[in-house]
């Protein structure tokens, strides 16, 4: 395997004898041998464990495990300890996001404190050939089919060549010890569903299957290279950038066929969806005005443009006091009044709640996913994404929506409705009015 790994390091220009190579190692099967193999290759390197203290002992364990190994073979060691679940919660992560975030957050720490110059992971063909399948899955394009990259900026994955019975019979070759972790053994994720459940039937059909895919995945670079080309001429042509400002011309896509395609490729970066700018282009030519949102940016339709701008920095949770009357949040404008006389609004964009039931200070904000609320005229509740789908607001407008909260209770979807809670009724002693405007 020694010879497969030195041709592929070569073939994608991974690294360097100049290079110092930081090597996340977690104690399992595939760090220990990516970790044994480049020693073998004198390429400097030190060894960075992350103890995400999710498993009692058995993360203390796997942390000394590495130490002593480090100590036996004269390589560098850092451990970082960290408390991800109170870091999941605080951030509402799942436990595997937020596991991500903290350790990829410390390995550029280290990287740029230490004077590193790569990072090395450890995963190989086989976490690639499950990446394709969980990125088909979620309608990834040919970009998501191509699976995991070999490099991405100062990350490398030396192994992305090997199939795990290689890198098995490689640690069995060499006596390589490592630590099991349980949790790889159940099908509670996606990953390991496809890999204890999905792979073996499709080996069963294609005993060969990791050989065809590698085809298939060199084809796909190729193909991904050529239209990679084509996507660059396009936009040399016709996207310009002033500053923050991204003008992208409507002659781009006189001729329909690909132009999703071309305007996705050109804004993802901008947390852009697909299907949003399927849905720009259809009306590119007939709402002037039009916006449409991301996490970040806006994308405006202009009369001979679509203009990408960054969002304002007001899209920040609003916290609104008694004695408030205007508020502003994003591009949204809340006006508030004690009403004189109490009974509701006809006004999708005017809420009259009932101002006893309300504990200030009231909260405005984005809407997540997981919200939830009781809609007028129900008794049980239902989640905000539902309550949107079944509106049938489209997925630009959905990133623009608003709700307003009281102790934790989303009393009004801003501009579509308000929680059947809040609402006025006959016991109603005095009543706020809440009126949206762009």
């Amino acid at each position: 395997m020694i010879d497969k790994l030195k041709r592929f390091i070569d073939e994608k220009n991974l690294l360097t004898k100049q290079d110092i190579i930081l090597v996340a190692v977690s104690g399992g099967l595939d760090s220990m041998v990516l970790l044994h193999a480049l020693k073998r290759l004198d390429i400097e390197l030190a060894v960075a464990h992350c103890n995400f203290q999710l498993r009692g002992q058995d993360s203390d364990e796997d942390e000394e495990f590495v130490r002593n190994y480090c100590v036996q073979i004269n390589v560098p060691f850092f451990c970082k300890r960290f408390e991800t679940n109170n870091y999941a919660t605080e951030n509402k992560l799942s436990i595997q996001m937020a596991a991500r975030e903290l350790r990829y957050a410390w390995f550029e720490g280290l990287i740029e404190g230490k004077g590193f110059t790569k990072l090395a992971t450890a995963h190989h063909f086989n976490d690639s050939i499950e990446t394709m399948m969980l990125n088909w899955m979620r309608g990834a394009g040919i970009e998501g089919l191509r699976g995991i990259p070999a490099q991405r900026g100062k990350i490398t994955r030396p192994l992305l060549f090997a199939t795990r019975d290689e890198i098995i019979r490689y640690a069995a070759d060499y006596q390589i010890m490592w630590r099991e972790d349980i949790s790889n053994q159940t099908d509670d994720y996606q990953r390991n569903f496809i890999r204890h459940q999905v792979i073996p039937q499709l080996k069963r059909i294609n005993i060969a299957l990791e050989n065809t895919i590698r085809e298939s995945v060199s084809k796909m670079e190729d193909e991904w290279a050529f239209y990679h080309k084509h996507v660059e001429d396009w936009k040399e042509e016709f996207v310009t950038q002033e500053g923050e400002t991204i003008n992208i011309s409507k002659k781009g896509f006189l001729h329909p066929a690909h132009g999703a395609s071309l305007l996705w490729h050109s804004i993802k970066t901008f947390g852009f969806s697909y299907e949003l700018c399927r849905e720009a282009l259809v009306i590119k030519d007939k709402q002037s005005g039009k916006q449409f949102s991301s996490s970040t940016h806006k994308l405006v339709v202009d009369r001979d443009y679509l203009v990408v701008t960054p969002q304002e920095n007001h899209w920040n949770e609003i916290s609104i006091q008694a004695d408030q009357t205007k508020v502003i949040l994003g591009p949204w404008r809340l006006d508030i009044r004690a009403c004189s006389e109490i009974k509701p609004s006809d006004h999708v964009n005017e809420a009259v709640l009932d101002a006893d039931k309300l504990v200030f200070p009231l909260q405005w904000r984005k809407w997540l996913h997981g919200d939830y609320f009781f809609p007028l005229g129900m008794t049980h509740r239902k989640k905000i994404s539902d309550f949107l789908i079944d509106r049938k607001i489209s997925l630009g407008e959905k990133d623009s929506v608003t709700v307003l909260e009281s102790a934790g209770e989303i009393v009004w979807v801003a501009g579509h409705r308000i929680d059947n809670r809040f609402k006025l009724t006959p016991n109603t002693k005095r009543a706020l009015t809440f009126l949206l405007s762009p």
